[in-house]
């Protein structure tokens, strides 16, 4: 097998909402593997750790401001990173927001929050990129859902209605972009430890919980994303389009130890 089908050296990369968790783990996994990126947030200021980071390792890091709820500054971001590099070669549409609360407390704003941000935010993101892809013949978008694309939980109707949606118009977009050599992915993490949920690992009752639902037994760690990510953004994945790809630990296969019986 040919390693450099790994190799991201030369390829600049979008990577939205990094200014902190997810979207820092999965920019510096492309980093890593020799992309120059572009990290956005909807501020700035909060960009600068890790775009000297970035730097740091020898790769180039341009910040941008972007707030996928608004068009205006979706067409504003991707001129500007576009303008950096000349291309854009991957797109990690990774900006996500969630509200918790009984299906019966959601508010009209609180649905509006999440889907305009978890999903209508990712599709003219993505549009707007596959406007520079598509002279290229070339691109790699990869959308972030969750295990919530194919599992729902209580409490998280809106964004559990969200991540189904991105797993659908990751198919879509697939179908609508493939002839101009643009594969569009679906990257689906399971139960990380992020800003959002953080308070849910608080409660070791919860961690034991949650930790008894995973096969492998443990929430995710930052590494458990990089191979995922490096290999949807690279050569590697050429053939594959239009595919969820969930990185959760087995959560998903609905097996407890509950449901196990001794013989």
């Amino acid at each position: 097998m040919d390693k450099n089908l790994f190799d991201l050296t030369g390829k600049t990369a979008i990577v939205t909402g990094a200014s902190r968790g997810l979207g820092q783990y999965m920019g510096r996994a492309l980093a890593q593997a020799g992309a120059d990126l572009v990290i956005t947030s909807r501020d700035r200021d909060r960009l600068k750790g890790f775009q000297e980071e970035i730097e740091s390792i020898g790769r180039k890091a341009v910040a941008v401001k972007l707030d996928v709820r608004e068009y205006d500054s979706i067409q504003r971001a991707v001129e500007e990173a576009f303008a950096a590099y000349g291309r854009i070669d991957i797109l990690v549409n990774n900006a996500g927001c969630n509200v918790r609360k009984p299906a019966i407390d959601v508010t009209w704003d609180d649905w509006n929050l999440v889907l305009d941000t978890n999903l209508r935010g990712p599709f003219f993101v993505a549009q707007a990129v596959a406007k520079k892809m598509i002279p290229q013949r070339y691109g790699r978008i990869i959308n972030i859902g969750s295990v919530t694309c194919v599992a729902g939980y209580a409490g998280l109707a809106p964004y559990c209605a969200s991540r189904g949606g991105i797993r659908q118009l990751t198919m879509s977009l697939a179908d609508d972009w493939g002839a101009s050599g643009i594969t569009v992915n679906c990257l689906a993490p399971g139960w990380f430890k992020t800003a959002q949920n953080a308070v849910l690992y608080e409660s070791a009752e919860w961690v034991e919980y949650i930790c008894d639902r995973i096969p492998l037994k443990r929430p995710g760690q930052p590494r458990d994303l990089d191979g995922a990510v490096v290999f949807l953004a690279s050569d590697a994945s050429e053939y594959i389009t239009g595919q969820t790809l969930l990185v959760d630990g087995g959560i998903s296969t609905g097996a407890t130890k509950a449901t196990v019986k001794k013989r």
